[in-house]
């Protein structure tokens, strides 16, 4: 199982009331406007991980 699988298969166990209150306190510990920067270094941490899973490096995309 991968990453996102297992992210999923937690996700479905939670309800509406644990996201919210995950979210809740997201807020209130990172800010608002902290918030959008985690998310976007989070999705670049991802990319560059699927492209080093996958055997993909700076050196052959360039080539």
């Amino acid at each position: 199982m991968d990453f996102i699988s297992i992210f999923l298969i937690l996700l479905g166990t939670f309800g509406t009331t644990e996201i919210v209150v995950i979210v809740i306190l997201a807020l209130l510990l990172f800010g608002g406007k902290k918030i959008p920067e985690l998310m976007k270094g989070l999705g670049t941490g991802l990319k560059e991980f699927k492209k080093a899973s996958e055997g993909k490096d700076s050196e052959s995309e360039e080539e």
